[in-house]
């Protein structure tokens, strides 16, 4: 039956696994070969399950009814793709990066278990598989986390994660269950289907909001995403599957349960609200790190908030290519991090550093505003809904960040050629893309709804919050050396020191140990 292909993946990953169990003190190379094969089969797998989409369309295959069913269509085997092949390339790196390890055996079969069960999410057909999935891939990452249980700053920060993790797999139960009331059915098709066609009773709205709320504890969203600039004890390869993977579950959510969650306004508005804070706040913070893996850890917290602003905008298509992209520039980001500093200390500067002032700031956000409606309008906006034309406003104020840097005064004209170059490339590579997203996703998603007051008045608010941070960091240079400009650097590298409150309410400076799941 077609529509089982797509549990062969995890299937294959978990046979390898039980493998690499056997020798958890060891070094088996022909386990930990086997891991890296393992992936590289699920890759073929997701390959496979894509031809099978296109030649025969979405389908849900019920192995055990309610339980465990996979999903095939055009989210789930987006998201196999992306997982199996990420789980690739971080298998095969951590076969060189842990060779020696005492625990070389157990850390491939805890990775292995982990991409499983976030294979096993991505496909989930039913409720039953989707919250087993949700909780198994908490518990096996933990372990992943504590891999060095000794380190204290690890054990911390991994009980910060358990009880953030639980409290999340609460709100999905929850969710489950209200659903389950609500359309009578385990099968999320069918749910979708009903959703759509208007099917709105009490116990859906409700579990709306506990979606919305399971979607942000996962994501580590503002103020409980303290955990996830934490967990730097754990060997590279986590973090990468973890800010490139795991840290998506929580967008994935909201997208696979996207009819159910535009029955309830109210809930997609918290959603803009403490995404697109989370967004900028975490952006900020970033800046102020030295560390390189702690300002990806930070860049990751920012980026989970924008793709939750995505998904309470109702874009649901953007969302998703948010997913692929970031997943895919995290990953590369972390598994280079090592070289990252020897790169930039290696690069010579050939003079004084081109500072634009306000007027060159100025030029460049005209200039973004204008490249914008240019390529806006080659690739049409009759068909652009005003939620997506926000989010084009906000990528204006990144280009014109870019291009500002080029317009400076003592600017060379090879830096603003390639920065002009570099603006048009990334406003066609955006058009294009959510053009790709929406034809792609089109029948599978629901279109982005008619905003009403309150999300034109939510909309306004992060175009203006968007473009007044992106104006302060385009300006920094000339305001940095003003005394206020060093205090807030502080507040901010610190995190405006909301990570130290959750220390104090979870206890968890004074509970360093905690046995293990």
């Amino acid at each position: 039956m077609p529509g089982l292909i797509p549990l062969l993946a995890p299937l294959i990953l978990i046979a390898a696994a039980a493998v690499a169990f056997r020798g958890p003190g060891l070094r088996p190379r022909r386990s930990l070969r086997l891991d890296e094969g393992a992936a590289l089969g699920a890759v073929l797998v997701a390959l496979l399950s894509l031809g099978l989409l296109v030649a025969g369309g979405p389908v849900t295959a019920t192995v055990v009814p309610g339980l465990l069913a996979p999903r095939l269509d055009a989210v789930s085997v987006t998201m196999l793709l992306l997982v199996s092949g990420i789980g690739w390339v971080v298998l095969r790196y951590s076969a060189t990066y842990l060779d020696g390890e005492a625990r070389q055996g157990a850390f491939t079969g805890w990775m292995a278990l982990t991409l499983a069960a976030v294979m096993l999410l991505v496909t989930a057909g039913t409720l039953g598989q989707l919250v087993a999935a949700w909780v198994a891939t908490s518990l096996a990452l933990h372990q992943l986390l504590l891999f060095y249980p000794g380190r204290v700053a690890a054990q911390r920060a991994a009980r910060k994660k358990w009880v953030t993790a639980r409290a999340g797999d609460a709100m999905l139960a929850v969710a489950a269950g209200l659903l389950l009331w609500a359309y009578g059915t385990a099968d999320i098709a069918a749910m979708g289907a009903a959703a759509r066609d208007g099917l709105a009773p009490a116990s859906a709205l409700w579990a709306a909001g506990f979606l919305a709320l399971a979607a942000l504890l996962k994501s580590a969203q503002f103020p409980t995403h303290g955990w996830l600039t934490e967990v730097m004890e754990a060997p590279t390869p986590v973090s990468a599957l973890l800010h490139a993977g795991v840290i998506n579950a929580g967008g994935f959510l909201l997208i696979r349960f996207a009819d159910v969650m535009g029955l309830a306004p109210g809930v997609m508005a918290g959603l803009v609200m403490v995404g697109g804070f989370t967004a900028i706040f975490g952006g900020l913070v970033m800046l102020t790190q030295s560390a390189v893996k702690t300002s990806l850890a930070w860049s990751t917290v920012g980026q989970m908030g924008f793709m939750i602003l995505q998904c309470g905008l109702g874009l649901w298509p953007l969302a998703l290519l948010h997913i692929v992209a970031h997943s895919l520039y995290k990953a590369h980001a972390f598994l280079a991090s090592g070289g990252a500093v020897e790169v930039v200390a290696a690069i010579r500067r050939p003079g004084p550093v081109a500072v634009p002032d306000a007027r060159a700031v100025g030029r460049a956000f005209l200039a973004a505003l204008g490249i914008y409606a240019a390529v806006g309008l080659a690739f049409g906006f009759a068909d652009k809904s005003p939620q997506a034309m926000a989010l084009g406003a906000i990528l204006i104020f990144g280009v014109a960040y870019l291009i500002a840097q080029g317009l400076a005064d003592a600017a060379p004209r090879a830096l603003t050629r390639r920065t002009a170059l570099a603006s048009v490339a990334t406003a066609v590579g955006y058009f294009a893309l959510q053009k790709g997203a929406e034809w792609t996703m089109a029948g599978t998603l629901p279109p982005t709804p008619a905003p009403g007051p309150l999300e034109w008045t939510l909309m306004v608010l992060a175009v203006l919050s968007f473009g007044a941070v992106a104006w302060a960091q385009a300006t920094f240079p000339l305001w940095s050396g003003h005394p206020a400009a060093a205090g807030l650097r502080v507040h901010l590298s610190n995190g405006l020191y909301v990570n130290a409150v959750w220390d104090r309410l979870l206890r968890a400076h004074a509970r360093p140990a905690f046995p293990a799941e």
